[in-house]
């Protein structure tokens, strides 16, 4: 009874222009390796110890071969967009030159099955596979990366601008830059403090000139997906350690992209290993390019405490060599949490929503990814996973409630459509509201399934 209760009540708030979608990406579930290029997360996953569980690229959720079924699936659940990510390696193996006819057929036809449907394509570039090639060049510290990217979103443009409802240039350059170069827990694997912020810099370069080719193309709907998140302090002494970590996490994205420039207190905690010289005038202002919305993947608050302080066990993708610079400090989730170790709080959601809207005041923005990885209990042949029910119910009210008092919020996306390869977790943590059978790759929709499908099916329809 609590689901239905809770899907009709979410039902009776969304207004009838109000997007919902399900969102996926191309490393996680297409499998098939063998048909496009290398990326720099095959590459990582090669390497012992890596990833946990030993997984790779193959066969993920094999959505190559079985995206008709994944099409079926969302039309069942009745959403109105799908949020894909096109693969870097499978449109132009190597990064650049020669462009793949059987890369651009796959995404042409998953296109166009979604406009048959009546389902809105929302296409994100740039999802973390980046090609080997480029990541031997120096990825996203080369100084050549952002024409590159460029060159790269010209050939999406020239095939797509006229089907794509609603593009992305990335999805979470902070993962990018600071896991994936400050750290070592993601693709490549850097751990060089100095790279992350000249990563993150070259991120929003290649963003800027992406729109600007978008753009020329005619193409509509043009913005980036940040993770976004509101950073809580249990102590006042911490108050430098929560702005620091603030201004890696949303600031350095927020500032220059609304025409503020790189946070003057971010260089200055950093200048002591960052000498900044890789930013130019000219090159801000490319950065700042307007867009026409805003993409925000949350699912946890950062709290954080002074460091006696002992967390609630493994934070994944927290720690402080993802934020250089930052005093020693603890993160210390409180309960209850996900799998991932991550505090459930909706009314960070909320929050975070709201200080968005004030540093975007008019852009309309979106939750891009919302979601839990939760144990699946399965009862008489049912997943019933009324965890990751009760996690949606609390965050898709969580985000009207921010509309209702003022965020120019116009949609909501669910992670994700399917159990998929959790990047450096592997196969341990599963996000999908559809079970994925990893020998036989059988499709079953858990509770949650169900429930996305009531809100959708029983929606305002004026």
């Amino acid at each position: 009874m609590f689901m239905e209760g809770a899907a009709a009540d979410i039902a009776r708030r969304l207004e009838k222009d109000f997007i919902f979608g399900i969102a996926t990406s191309s490393w996680q579930i297409e499998g098939n390796s063998q048909s496009r290029g290398a990326s720099i997360w095959d590459d990582f996953a090669g390497l012992p110890g890596k990833i946990k569980d030993g997984a790779t690229a193959d066969p993920a959720c094999d959505h190559i071969n079985k995206w008709r079924e994944d099409v079926d699936l969302l039309s069942w659940l009745s959403v109105d967009s799908y949020r894909f990510s096109f693969s870097w390696p499978r449109i132009q193996p190597g990064g650049q030159g020669e462009v793949s006819k059987q890369g651009l057929a796959f995404y042409d036809q998953l296109i166009d099955e979604l406009l048959e449907r009546n389902i809105q394509p929302n296409a994100t570039i740039y999802h973390w596979d980046l090609p080997s090639e480029l990541g031997a060049k120096g990825g996203w510290v080369w100084d050549g990366i952002a024409d590159t990217f460029a060159q790269y979103t010209q050939i999406l443009a020239s095939n797509f601008s006229d089907r794509i409802s609603r593009w992305a240039t990335f999805n979470e350059p902070w993962c990018s830059a600071f896991l994936g170069y400050a750290d070592t827990v993601h693709a490549p694997g850097a751990g060089n403090p100095a790279q992350g912020f000249e990563a993150a810099y070259r991120l929003l370069l290649a963003h800027g000139r992406s729109i600007e080719v978008l753009r020329s193309h005619g193409a509509k709907e043009l913005g980036i997906v940040l993770n976004l998140t509101e950073v809580i302090g249990e102590d006042p002494e911490i108050a430098d350690a929560v702005r620091h970590i603030d201004g890696i996490q949303n600031r350095l994205w927020l500032d220059p992209l609304s025409g503020r420039g790189i946070p003057q207190d971010v260089i200055d905690r950093t200048s002591n290993f960052v000498d900044w010289s890789f930013v130019k005038p000219t090159e801000l202002n490319e950065i700042s390019t307007p867009i026409d919305w805003l993409g925000i993947n949350y699912y946890t608050p950062q709290r954080i405490g002074k460091p006696a302080i002992t967390g609630e066990g493994e934070v994944i993708g927290d720690s402080n060599n993802a934020y250089p610079g930052t005093p020693p400090i603890t993160f210390v989730p409180r309960m209850p949490q996900t799998e991932m170790g991550w505090e459930i709080a909706a009314s960070s959601l909320k929050a975070t929503l709201k200080a968005t809207a004030k540093s975007f005041p008019i852009t309309p923005l979106f939750i891009t990814e919302n979601g839990g990885a939760f144990p699946d209990a399965n009862v008489d042949e049912k997943i019933n996973d009324l965890d990751r029910i009760d996690y949606f119910s609390q965050h898709i009210n969580a985000a009207l409630d921010a509309k209702d008092e003022g965020a120019n919020l116009q949609g909501y996306f669910a992670w994700s459509l399917l159990d998929n390869i959790e990047w450096a977790e592997g196969w341990t943590k599963r996000f999908g509201i559809v079970h994925v059978d990893l020998e036989t790759q059988f499709r079953t929709p858990k509770a949650s399934a169900e429930f996305i499908r009531a809100i959708l099916q029983n929606r305002r329809k004026s």
